[in-house]
C-alpha cells in the first residue's frame, strides 16, 4: 500500500512579501496607538492584529494548502472564542 503525498512548495519571495506585509502592520498598528484616535484606537489595532493573525494561519501554518476541514474547525474555535469574549463583556456591563 502506497500512501499518496500531497506536496507543496511554496516560494521564497511568498514567504518575503508576507513577513513585509507583517512587519508593515505592526509598525502601523504601533503608529496607531500613538496617535489618539479616541475608541478607534483599540479598533484599529485589533483588526490589523486580525489581518496579521489570519496571514499567519494561511501562509505560515499552511492553512491556505490544507484539508478544508481544518480551516472550518479553526474559525469554529475562532468564533467560540469572540462567543465567550461577548458574552463577558455582557456580563460585566450588566452588572
Amino acid at each position: 500500500m502506497e500512501k499518496e503525498q500531497h506536496t507543496h512548495i511554496v516560494k521564497y519571495k511568498t514567504y518575503v512579501i508576507v513577513l513585509i506585509a507583517l512587519l508593515f502592520m505592526t509598525f502601523a498598528s504601533v503608529a496607531i496607538t500613538s496617535i489618539n484616535l479616541g475608541p478607534y484606537t483599540v479598533a484599529g489595532a485589533l483588526l490589523l492584529a486580525s489581518i496579521k493573525c489570519v496571514l499567519v494561519l494561511l501562509i505560515f501554518m499552511h492553512l491556505k494548502f490544507d484539508n478544508k476541514f481544518y480551516g472550518i474547525m479553526v474559525a469554529s474555535v475562532f468564533i467560540l472564542l469572540a462567543s465567550v469574549i461577548f458574552i463577558t463583556f455582557l456580563d460585566y456591563l450588566y452588572r
